[in-house]
């Protein structure tokens, strides 16, 4: 069956077409969303048969799925990391929601999640009310991986109808909440002394 294509308002989302949106990952449900940077595809984090859905969408065997989850807000990633000193801390206060992902050691909640031993995680908190107000209501992350397209010229997918027509049959949900960017966030590897920029994206680095 094809997956509904759903317009939110980008601005001020209609709380009643984002709890549509929830009772379809409560009940396992792939599902295709904006985000300040390239739109995601995405699913319930606590949902076992969807993550597994998700990397056979995505072609990635569970042990190489690079955890990427996307949370509600600060006190929401304080579960799934190990620790966040002061300095990060203000930095990540900075700094979010935008436009990054943040790599971390993860909590011993993590690992429990897929029986994948994942030492480090990924969190983002996007400037995006659909995505962040999503996850409020789930009251768990989404795990997250972008939409990518086949053209490497454009690499990144812009048009919410041009997804629509290539993840369908694979979703059961695509948002429109209008066009993507097709710049990816700024990906920040915090688990050493020293931050360290894995992929300079739309967030500036100016830490």
């Amino acid at each position: 069956m094809a997956a509904e294509l759903i317009k939110i308002h980008p601005v001020n989302p209609e709380l009643r077409k984002i709890n549509r949106v929830v009772d379809v990952l409560r009940n396992g449900g792939m599902i295709v969303y904006p985000t300040d940077t390239i739109y995601g595809i995405g699913c319930d984090l606590m949902n076992r048969k969807a993550v597994e859905r998700l990397c056979r969408i995505m072609d990635i065997k569970p042990q190489k799925l690079d955890l990427s989850f996307i949370c509600h807000d600060l006190s929401h990633i304080s579960e799934y990391v190990k620790r966040i000193d002061t300095p990060m801390f203000k930095l990540l206060k900075k700094s979010l929601p935008g436009p990054y992902t943040f790599i971390f050691e993860s909590s011993s909640k993590v690992p429990k999640i897929l029986d994948v031993n994942k030492k480090t995680v990924g969190i983002r908190i996007p400037n995006h009310p659909i995505p962040r107000m999503i996850v409020e209501e789930l009251g768990n992350p989404l795990i997250t991986s972008s939409i990518k397209d086949d053209d490497h010229i454009k690499e990144y997918t812009t048009d919410p109808e041009e997804i629509y027509e290539d993840f369908k049959n694979q979703v059961d949900i695509v948002i429109d909440g209008g066009a993507g960017g097709n710049i990816p966030s700024t990906v920040v590897d915090c688990t050493g002394d020293e931050l360290v920029i894995i992929r300079q994206g739309l967030g500036a680095v100016d830490f």
